[in-house]
């Protein structure tokens, strides 16, 4: 069974069960059947609750034999695990992010000690949830220095997957294709940002690139996302008279190869906040399509790490507005090099997101686990993590 929450204001994949998909499996959300208030902070919180007590109930009246929490808020993914460990159910948690860092840094900065405070009790509540784990699967071999550091837990039962995209659903599309001709952008040179607009990222930095390319009448900035920051941007292009920003909602899955090949230049944004502990996966859907990048992030972050190993595009400090104009402005300039850098982006995507390796990695790691009727133990030798591609 998949669970997943309907109301959440996000991109998400196809969440409609396949043709080709065993007859075993079920597709189901889980509703509160209201508006998410993703953006109001102490809201939020009653809601995660009330929606992990949600999950945990359809979870207990399925009966798996093991639960897997992933991009789950720390409140919701605490009341999975300790339903999960009521019920004698093995428990997994697969962490997307630090999730007690990002909260510490951003309410630290926003309010001060109040949010350092609120970000200290996020860090026992990951580790917890961390220690009652029968298994904790992260993103980034990052990940693991934090665990020990931040929480000063033992690895040994943290195991290193990266994360992936769909390689078979996200192809490399003409860019004249229905999508791009529906909204008049089939002859445009196109640079696009899809996904969410959070905390994490620095929308000026879209508007500072629209200023600058407010004259190149050939071309236009794509966005695709949805919320409050997505709105203020939409809002500050109105008010400075630049129709070179089209911002649009979250668009059907089924779209999406299209949407991405309309592309000529991918971006994303990662703030220097978010550090090692996130990874952007828009930037692997940007790979699969085979479109060069532009990333502005800390340089030692995994996505970046990627874009630079694989020649995909432009690695640009997070924060660094003025760079970041520079190297989107240079590479919509340079059919050649973003020629070069789609080819690599789909070559690499081709190499490491072999869907049949991943899915036998995570079911060594389910083997592992002990029997419901055990006690909870450590398990010594993590599963190793995927061989990186040599830079050269």
């Amino acid at each position: 069974m998949h669970l997943h929450f309907s109301e959440f204001q996000s991109p998400h994949g196809r969440l409609e069960k396949h043709a080709d998909d065993s007859t075993n499996l079920t597709v189901q959300p889980v509703s509160l059947g209201r508006p998410f208030p993703k953006y109001s902070l102490f809201k939020r919180r009653f809601e995660e609750i009330k929606i992990g007590k949600a999950f945990a109930a359809t979870i207990s009246a399925f009966g798996p034999d093991i639960v897997v929490a992933c991009n789950c808020p720390l409140d919701c993914a605490l009341q999975i695990g300790k339903s999960a460990l009521k019920s004698n159910q093995r428990f997994v948690f697969w962490q997307q992010d630090i999730y007690s860092v990002a909260i510490r840094k951003i309410l630290g900065r926003r309010f001060g000690g109040i949010g350092q405070a609120i970000g200290a009790y996020y860090n026992y509540m990951e580790k917890r949830i961390i220690s009652m784990s029968h298994a904790t699967i992260v993103i980034s071999p990052d990940f693991l220095e934090a665990i020990e550091e931040q929480f000063a837990l033992s690895t040994g039962n943290v195991h290193v997957i990266e994360n992936w995209a769909p390689l078979g659903e996200i192809p490399v599309c003409a860019k004249s294709n229905p999508w791009s001709s529906r909204h008049g952008l089939a002859d445009k040179k196109v640079i696009l940002y899809s996904g969410t607009i959070g905390l994490k990222h620095d929308p000026q930095q879209i508007l500072d690139l629209a200023q600058s390319l407010r004259h190149e009448p050939d071309t236009k900035i794509v966005v695709i996302s949805e919320g409050p920051f997505a709105d203020w941007l939409s809002d500050h292009a109105k008010a400075a008279g630049l129709d070179n920003i089209m911002v649009l909602p979250f668009q059907p899955f089924a779209d999406f190869p299209n949407v991405l090949g309309t592309a000529d230049v991918a971006i994303a944004l990662l703030e220097s906040d978010a550090g090692t502990y996130s990874v952007p996966s828009k930037v692997l859907s940007y790979l699969c399509a085979g479109r060069p990048i532009v990333l502005s992030a800390p340089c030692e972050n995994l996505a970046a790490r990627i874009v630079t190993q694989s020649n995909a595009g432009v690695i640009v400090a997070a924060g660094s507005r003025t760079d970041f104009v520079a190297a989107v402005s240079a590479l919509i300039g340079d059919a050649a090099q973003r020629a070069t850098a789609g080819s690599n982006a789909r070559a690499y995507a081709e190499r490491m997101f072999d869907i049949e390796q991943t899915a036998c990695r995570f079911e060594t790691i389910f083997k592992t686990l002990p029997t419901p009727s055990a006690p909870l133990t450590r398990i010594q030798q993590p599963v190793p993590s995927r061989i990186e591609p040599n830079p050269s």
